[in-house]
């Protein structure tokens, strides 16, 4: 059995474990991350960074190794819907460069290659990097132990701090019994990744509504798209059996207010499709002695509203300030701040996911109207939490995430 007493272990070497080994063994940690994978798979999410989420990346440090790595940024959002004629959306799309200090828009990179860039400087900055760990376990404390296999041997480690960053299934999580909270599953939103759509503009993203059906197109590299369906539990048979990718391309190509509908049709898929069912979970405090979750592990946001990475980022930051300060003043790390934002951030983040469901996974002759109605609200100043999910929940006052706003926005 190999022992060591690194600073921090870090389960899950992901995009919020990644980032925040960089980021601590960069300010003279000595980390070790533990991966599962050995490679990463398409886990068809994680692949858009909100306006926001781009800043958290600037603070971080971390922004320009991704534009390096040929990142997209959609500088557009244009609402192509059922409501209005294509050029009308258009007209009314949203500028995401005014959405933030960076002036890039959102970001767009594939989930596999920014955990690949993350680990990679991880490692640069100093880390060391287990890929195909197994067996990982924790046990917490004061002086917190962590075990796993790796390469045919048996590890043990006695860190300072246990960050667990691994994921929606988080096992660190489990282990440590964790209450997790959660509301009521809403719908279904699945994805997939497509080639073959050049004439895609590179700076548009689209967010709209058809039918039956709440779309989501958001571009990558090259002629590449990344689609995304989301759809009531009812419906599931829509897009399920073994011809499921064939039928979201086909519910892509039948949309009407999309122009590029029929460039869509020609498209390959390239990837899996997977379908999730959409709600939040959260953790009212995800820190035990010895531990600390961030990222999906603390708790995740409905992805109605596209929210992981940025939420994943601020996560880091924040613990990483709360560390690096420790270590200057010579002290225990305290995490009340990061507890405390944490859980309006997410309350905040709730209920605006709550909303853009109401409005867009609702569907119906007056549910169409209730989406234009509150549209043209929402241009004209009207108070409400949608733009929380493009300039970040903290930037609008706490009155638009009132029960009577949201009231006044979403009346007849």
């Amino acid at each position: 059995m190999r022992h060591a007493e690194p600073d921090v272990v870090i389960v899950g070497a992901g995009i919020a474990g990644g980032a925040l080994g960089t980021v601590l063994a960069g300010a003279g940690f000595e980390v070790v991350l533990l991966e599962r994978e050995k490679s990463y798979p398409d886990r068809v999410r994680g692949e858009f960074m909100a306006p926001w989420g781009v800043t958290e990346l600037a603070k971080l440090e971390l922004l320009q190794p991704l534009r390096d790595a040929s990142a997209l940024f959609t500088r557009r959002s244009v609402p192509y819907d059922e409501n209005f004629a294509p050029a009308e959306a258009e007209a009314r799309g949203l500028d995401l460069t005014k959405m933030h200090s960076e002036g890039l828009g959102g970001l767009c990179l594939g989930h596999p290659a920014t955990c690949a860039i993350f680990a990679q400087l991880a490692t640069a900055a100093g880390a060391i990097l287990l890929r195909g760990a197994g067996d990982i376990s924790v046990t917490s404390g004061s002086r917190p132990l962590v075990s796993c296999t790796y390469d045919g041997a048996k590890f043990e480690f006695q860190p300072r701090l246990v960050i667990g960053a691994d994921g929606r299934n988080s096992s660190v999580r489990k282990e440590l019994g964790f209450k997790v909270n959660a509301d009521e599953p809403r719908n279904l939103l699945g994805g997939m990744l497509v080639k073959g759509v050049p004439s895609w503009p590179r700076d548009m993203q689209v967010i709209g509504v058809e039918d039956r059906f709440h779309f989501l197109i958001f571009p990558q590299g090259d002629d590449l798209l990344r689609l995304y369906g989301s759809y009531h539990f009812a419906e599931k048979a829509r897009f399920d059996g073994p011809t499921r990718r064939a039928k979201l391309i086909d519910a892509f190509s039948k949309l009407s207010c999309v122009p590029y509908a029929e460039a869509i049709a020609a498209s390959i898929p390239i990837g899996p499709f997977n379908s999730f069912s959409n709600e939040d979970h959260w953790i009212d405090d995800p820190t035990c002695p010895g531990t600390v979750l961030i990222g999906d592990a603390a708790g995740h946001n409905d992805p109605i509203i596209g929210q992981g990475l940025s939420i994943a980022l601020r996560d880091v930051r924040l613990v990483s300030e709360i560390l690096r300060d420790a270590k200057t003043g010579r002290r225990g790390p305290d995490f009340r701040p990061y507890v405390e934002e944490r859980a309006e951030r997410m309350r905040r983040l709730r209920i605006t996911a709550q909303v853009v469901t109401t409005l867009r996974v609702e569907f119906g002759p007056e549910e169409r109207k209730r989406r234009a109605r509150v549209g043209k609200r929402v241009a004209e100043g009207q108070l409400a939490p949608l733009p929380a999910s493009l300039i970040g929940p903290e930037r609008l006052p706490p009155e638009a995430f009132l029960p009577e706003t949201i009231e006044r926005l979403l009346a007849p």
